[in-house]
């Protein structure tokens, strides 16, 4: 199998670099990774893309059921997502090198600094779940990290609140990232003006409470934090590459990432900005795998690098879209 340099995918310039490198990452896979060249032909049925709107995107169902990984290539690592709906969902990692650039790289474009900050993880629900990339991703960075406070505190809210206590007092620029439950959880126990602590909640309730918009759990936040914005992280088992929202839920993607929105009654056809679709997600650091994923989200982009999640897709739209899995 002929090898790729990985160095393009994080040294793209503009959208025309982003494009050819997308349709020469697609011709790549299509061609080393039998699971998804059977697709794409049964999707195009001969013809060749030209655009990355022609490219087919891979449900996301099929990580559930199926090794999505290139040919002949052994992965070191398998992520799992959380299970809390059922079977979960495995990414059979062969580069983990390729990962720990992607997220630093974006990190850094976001936050711009990982040894100068107190890094705080607070995501019990993935405490049992040793194959989560989420969980991998953020002690990496703790481990970047060059303050002693630095760690995962979970259900230790007592812990917690002592540690942000003393990283106020110092003025230390700390970054607080949590699952929804946990941070409202422990915002309610230990509700505190914070001034120098960054808030990002990673999304979902795990089956711990009942689902709550998007707005309505930042500003309840807000108010438990003292904060003007929280911050999210947007990101998936079946990825190597993250979007960060500063404010009002808009996220940004890094250069090598890059977000379509699909027709739910016509999910072969990519629609404009600023109408509700599925998300259909290119991650070029997804090389070894499979960089073009049709997920079960709702969203809307708003520009080339800007787009907001709405929701899940219901039942119904997903039978909609039957024919992507046939």
């Amino acid at each position: 199998m002929k090898s790729f340099d990985t160095n393009e995918i994080f040294d793209i310039k503009d959208q025309s670099n982003f494009e050819e490198l997308a349709l020469k990452i697609y011709h790549y896979q299509s061609k080393y990774n039998d699971f998804y060249s059977e697709y794409s032909n049964f999707i195009l049925k001969g013809k060749k893309p030209t655009t990355t709107k022609q490219i087919p995107f891979l449900p996301i169902s099929f990580f559930k059921t199926n090794k999505i990984i290139l040919n002949n290539l052994n992965h070191k690592l398998i992520f799992k997502s959380s299970g809390t709906s059922g079977v979960r969902s495995s990414h059979y990692v062969a580069d983990l090198e390729l990962y720990k650039k992607s997220f630093i790289k974006n990190f850094l474009q976001h936050y711009h600094t990982i040894e100068d900050i107190c890094i705080i993880g607070l995501l019990p629900s993935y405490e049992t779940n040793g194959g989560s990339s989420l969980i991998y991703m953020i002690n990496e960075l703790i481990k970047i990290s060059n303050n002693e406070y630095s760690g995962f505190y979970n259900n230790n809210f007592q812990e917690l609140d002592k540690t942000l206590k003393t990283l106020e007092l110092n003025k230390t620029n700390t970054i607080l990232i949590g699952v929804s439950y946990s941070l409202l959880d422990f915002g309610k126990a230990y509700p505190q003006k914070l001034k120098n602590t960054i808030v990002i909640e990673t999304g979902g309730m795990k089956g711990k409470r009942k689902e709550m918009l998007k707005e309505e759990l930042h500003k309840t936040l807000k108010d438990y934090f003292g904060l003007n914005n929280i911050h999210s992280e947007y990101g998936m088992t079946e990825l190597l590459s993250q979007a960060y929202s500063k404010k009002n839920g808009i996220f940004h993607t890094p250069k090598w990432m890059n977000i379509l929105i699909r027709d739910i009654n016509d999910p072969l056809s990519i629609i404009d900005f600023n109408k509700s679709g599925g998300v259909n997600i290119i991650d070029l650091a997804n090389l070894n795998s499979c960089s073009f994923i049709a997920t079960d989200d709702l969203g809307i982009k708003l520009n080339k690098n800007e787009f907001k999640i709405n929701g899940r897709l219901s039942n119904s739209d997903i039978r909609g879209c039957n024919l992507l899995i046939q």
